[in-house]
């Protein structure tokens, strides 16, 4: 039996409010997003064995061939299982049987279907980190990996029952209207969570210590200081104790803002090599990256809480999952499979922006450090010790490439290099 409907959201305020949310969107990517990767001319096209050798070619694209394979499977899967929850009677008549408090049958509710999906996803993701473990990329003991899926399952779910609760909640008070004051309200969280996450989330997966004063420490604060970049310290992290893989990174903001190297990065690279890598994340900072990600996210979220007032007005909807709207904690499935459809349709979308920025940032490294054949280096080494694919099938990295791929990257140093000189 189909519970009753309540009031739904008006169609055409939540049409303005994606409205709104889509012309803010593509005006400040249009204006903001560094569409061009080499500004005035095109990067340099590089063929793979130019650049490595054919055993490090083919088990690169052996290694990444199977990996990529057991993700794409382990997508898939969790987007069935939202789909099927959501789409059908099965998920909400979960949730039906769920007693308490409006609030607590949708924190709990989402929990449930989330570790449903998780579920489903673990033979993959265990797969994943077996043959990580036996190519010698990850050197983190079982019961550390399962530790880090049990955090990450509560790192997704935190903000996924905060926001379903924003939802919920105000729908129960304004049923008309409130894809406008949820859509404000994830605006002030997006922004929210960007300041949050590097404070509250970062420590949870790796312990960071000062780098003592150094001649490479010296280094690192001469190319903030080049690059215009204020930071208060610069950071290890032990990140060697459970992968491989060589990394830093920029967090925080204002007074608070850090340089993080992976000491793997420190003990396995050249010390150009490092430095054209945190000129990289430098290059970030200086053009407020996380801020632009932010902003554009927050847009985004705002035409994305506008269509899902218009989807949660279809009476048939309602029905066919048999959900009484927005108002209903048995509405979470629903909004979680609708979350999963958008995130797979505006996939090529964000990552073709984010390979933009990646792209910004390596020509301000390249720019801060004048140091072409150690950039160049540095992407092969990263490749190699990563097992990476020279050359991804296009599909795949338009849909799930968040960086311009190896071979890319140094075509963009080689194009650079080529105008300096």
């Amino acid at each position: 039996m189909n519970p009753p409907i309540g009031r739904l959201p008006d169609r055409w305020l939540s049409l303005a409010v994606t409205v709104v949310g889509a012309v803010a969107f593509l005006v400040l990517a249009a204006l903001l997003v560094p569409w061009q990767w080499v500004p005035g001319g095109h990067y340099v096209h590089v063929r793979a064995d130019q650049v490595f050798t054919a055993h490090q070619i083919a088990q690169g694209q052996r290694y990444s061939s199977a990996q990529r394979h057991l993700g794409w499977a382990a997508y898939a899967v969790s987007c069935l299982v939202a789909l099927v929850l959501g789409l059908t009677p099965w998920g909400a008549g979960l949730l039906r049987r769920l007693g308490g408090r409006w609030w607590w049958k949708v924190a709990v509710g989402s929990a449930i279907v989330l570790a449903i999906g998780a579920a489903a996803t673990l033979p993959f993701e265990w797969l994943s980190y077996q043959r990580a473990v036996a190519a010698g990329l990850s050197r983190q003991p079982a019961s550390g990996w399962w530790h880090d899926q049990g955090v990450s399952f509560g790192v997704g779910w935190v903000p996924t029952a905060i926001l379903l609760l924003v939802l919920v909640g105000v729908a129960r008070r304004a049923p008309r209207s409130w894809p406008v004051w949820v859509a404000a309200a994830t605006a002030v969280l997006g922004a929210l969570a960007s300041y949050v996450y590097p404070v509250v989330v970062e420590p949870l997966f790796n312990h960071f210590t000062p780098m003592g004063p150094s001649q490479l420490r010296s280094q690192i604060m001469d190319l903030a200081h080049k690059e215009h970049v204020h930071i208060s310290d610069v950071l290890v992290a032990d990140a060697s104790r459970r992968t491989t893989t060589l990394n830093a990174y920029v967090t925080g903001f204002g007074n608070t803002r850090r340089v993080v190297v992976y000491d793997n990065l420190l003990r396995e690279a050249p010390r150009g090599e490092i430095l054209v890598v945190v000129a990289h994340e430098l290059g970030h900072a200086r053009h407020e990256d996380v801020v632009l990600g932010t902003v554009l996210g927050v847009a985004g979220g705002v035409a994305g809480i506008g269509l899902l007032g218009m989807v949660l007005s279809s009476e048939r909807l309602l029905r066919r999952s048999r959900t009484g709207g927005a108002d209903d904690p048995t509405v979470v499935p629903l909004v979680l499979a609708l979350a999963v459809v958008a995130t797979f349709l505006v996939s090529p979308v964000e990552n073709t922006i984010s390979r933009a920025i990646e792209a910004r940032a390596d020509r301000a490294s390249l720019a801060a450090t004048d140091d072409y054949r150690d950039f160049i280096a540095m992407q092969r080494r990263l490749a190699v010790s990563s097992k990476s694919d020279p050359t991804p099938p296009l599909w795949g990295q338009l849909w799930f490439g968040t960086h311009p791929t190896t071979l890319q990257r140094v075509g963009i140093a080689e194009a650079l290099e080529h105008r300096a000189h």
